[in-house]
């Protein structure tokens, strides 16, 4: 297994991070998990503007080297030969001092470099009784703040997400369902969640999608999410972005979440409560094929990365 750090593939343990890092220190940063399929990385071109997007919003640089990284991703794909992949990409500022960087007369020094990490694994396997019976999930408490200004980004602070998730798995939940301040729903701990209901697709508002005036949307604009809602719409298939409740996802005809690990993953049970008849759905299934199409389909262009 080889790791790119900075420029260069290393063995996993040459591969290491300053002491003084940013992200080590103080969890600043940024990381992006992608799907590659046939070698080729889906939507990489969205993950990697998704990232520039929150580098810029949160401050940790105004511009990326976008084709860099997506040069990055293909050599680690290329140099571990793994045509099907998990791939994370992190990003930090570096061996940066945040208390130094706010005085008036910080001494003259070069800049820092970014660390920028990438690390191809093989894909996760699911059990596929996940995606023929669905899964199970726990509601959180009340988490998603809309005044912090890092929700809505995938930043290096997953603790509390990661903490949720296993608290849901210790009750055989597959994922932890978000609320947001007011209790409605936000999303997974690590997933993005779409109801149906009456034939209509339901999600949360994400970042960047709040009207003018509103609070800020403490959701992730999921790569995934945003695939499933253009084949949605392809598919002549009623959306709407809005608030919803729990009593919404409790009275859904089919629920789903969306990652770009497992793609589209069905919900059948709310805790103990089941979901309409307690099967995956039609809609559900029609929308997991084109997904799993569309995959397909782009990861086999030749310009699928470029």
């Amino acid at each position: 297994m080889l790791i790119y750090y900075n420029g260069r593939l290393l063995p996993p343990d040459q591969a290491r991070i300053p002491f003084d890092d940013a992200g080590f220190q103080h969890s600043v940063g940024l990381f992006e998990t992608m799907l590659a399929h046939r070698g080729q990385v889906f939507r990489l071109q969205a993950h990697l503007h998704r990232l520039q997007q929150s580098a810029r919003e949160l401050g940790l640089a105004p511009q990326l080297d976008l084709p860099a990284l997506a040069n990055a991703v293909a050599q680690t794909l290329s140099a571990n030969n793994l045509p099907n992949a998990r791939v994370r990409l992190t990003l930090t500022p570096g061996s940066l001092s945040l208390l130094s960087a706010g005085k008036k007369n910080p001494p003259v020094q070069e800049p820092v470099p970014q660390t920028v990490l990438v690390v191809a694994t093989p894909p996760t396997e699911y059990d596929p009784a996940y995606f023929q019976r669905g899964i199970t999930v726990l509601v959180a408490p009340p988490a998603a703040n809309p005044f912090d200004p890092t929700v809505g980004h995938k930043t290096l602070n997953y603790w509390h997400r990661l903490r949720t998730l296993r608290q849901a798995a210790t009750v055989g939940a597959g994922e932890a369902i978000w609320l947001n301040l007011t209790q409605h729903l936000a999303s997974g701990a690590v997933s993005n969640v779409f109801l149906v209901k009456a034939g209509q697709l339901l999600t949360p508002i994400a970042h960047g999608e709040e009207t003018a005036g509103s609070l800020p949307a403490p959701v992730l604009p999921g790569v995934t999410r945003a695939a499933i809602l253009e084949l949605a719409g392809s598919l002549n298939i009623p959306i709407e972005k809005r608030m919803l409740a729990i009593s919404d996802l409790l009275e859904a005809d089919e629920v789903f979440l969306t990652n770009s690990s497992w793609l589209l993953l069905p919900v059948t049970k709310v805790e103990k409560k089941t979901i309409a008849d307690g099967q995956v759905g039609p809609i559900t299934r029609r929308l997991r094929t084109a997904l799993l199409e569309q995959v397909e389909k782009e990861c086999s262009a030749p310009s699928a990365t470029a």
